[in-house]
């Protein structure tokens, strides 16, 4: 039996995909070698990295005014390279903070430029998305940067600011989690281990546009040009982390593609919200209802005792990964795209069953 797997990343990957890389691993298109031992200039590789870039256009309706770059470093490599790269003097990184990660890309990009906090959450502990902020005033910025999913504290935007300078998004946790109009940013990036696949590789959607204004003064393998014109091949790629993605994304789209998947991830949440709103307060819900976050569902009990007696016994019945984070404790329900509908209804029926025996 497989583990109910919620951890929050690196995360649950789906058992198709598990299965044919499994198949695949030691005799890749009958080349008799791994794709882990295939040179990254050869032509059975080629066609694994470009059909990741393909599929991945096509399931977010990416237009062909934008790259799609493969690079390395996750998210924290991402939170220097913009700033390095689009932060100029006498312009203004702006933030819109909402978790942890929000505040990392914010410390980086003080360490190149001049940065402002248009709208934080912090006050509150991170428990909504803000709405209390103007764009009025921003016209001299260089950028406004959000995170779009918290897994620390299990937010999530509904609906993106219509920035009217460039738009960036960290979308590392909920990425083909729902549709989304890439047209509205002008930047996303997201590492992998999450939605698309293992650790390793970082997938960058820059609009052509926005990466000719990028500064020249930039070491040649920070710069995003350097991998756009070189199709992410300058230097060798993560390459069996791009052939995993590829998997990942083939498996989205034989399950109807972002549209479906959005409806199962809605039901999926519907099961452990559910079970948090019927609890009558036994357990209590980090984030407001209307900044409910689809990818992490965070929550807690009314002590310490009683949260380690629910992890322990989750972890008794197969459910890994339940623990909040270190930096707030509780309890996290990560409910990626490959975590199947029926653990999401185990883990509901569970946290049920707890509080019945527990009240």
């Amino acid at each position: 039996m497989r583990a109910y797997n919620f951890n929050a990343g690196p995360a649950a990957i789906p058992l198709p995909v598990l299965e044919r890389a499994q198949k695949e691993l030691v005799n890749f298109n009958n080349t008799g070698m791994s794709v882990m031992e295939l040179s990254h200039r050869s032509k059975d590789y080629e066609e694994v990295h470009n059909r990741a870039n393909s599929l991945l256009r096509e399931l977010l309706g990416i237009p062909d005014n934008y790259e799609v770059l493969f690079l390395q470093g996750g998210a924290s490599l991402q939170f220097t390279m913009i700033p390095m790269n689009f932060l100029k003097s006498g312009q203004t990184g702006h933030f819109i903070t909402t978790g942890s990660w929000s505040e990392k890309a914010l410390k980086e990009a003080k360490t190149f430029g001049e940065t402002r906090i248009l709208a934080s959450s912090k006050e509150d502990n991170y428990t909504h998305i803000p709405t209390n902020y103007s764009l009025n005033d921003v016209e001299n910025g260089a950028y406004l940067h959000i995170t779009s999913n918290n897994t620390i504290f299990g937010t999530q935007w509904k609906e993106y600011p219509q920035s009217p300078i460039p738009l960036i998004a960290d979308m590392s946790s909920d990425i083909l989690c729902t549709e989304i109009d890439v047209e509205k940013f002008d930047l996303i990036y997201a590492g992998a281990q999450k939605n698309l696949g293992p650790s390793g590789v970082t997938v960058v959607i820059v609009k052509k546009e926005f990466l000719e204004t990028a500064k020249e003064d930039v070491p040649t393998i920070l710069k995003y040009s350097t991998h756009s014109k070189n199709n992410s091949l300058y230097n060798t790629p993560p390459t069996f982390a791009i052939y995993m993605l590829s998997l990942v994304l083939e498996w989205v789209k034989e399950q109807g593609g972002v549209k479906q998947i959005q409806k199962i991830n809605e039901e999926k949440a519907g099961y452990i919200y559910s079970a948090i709103d019927e609890s009558n307060g036994f357990y209590k819900g980090h984030a407001e209802k209307n900044s409910r976050s689809l990818m992490n569902i965070t929550f807690t009990l009314q002590n310490e005792e009683l949260t380690k007696k629910f992890l322990q016994e989750a972890k008794e019945r197969q459910f890994i990964g339940l623990a909040g984070h270190r930096s707030v404790g509780g309890c996290r329900a990560s409910t990626y795209n490959a975590v199947p509908k029926e653990a999401c209804e185990a883990l509901a029926k569970f946290m049920t069953e707890f509080k019945n025996q527990n009240s």
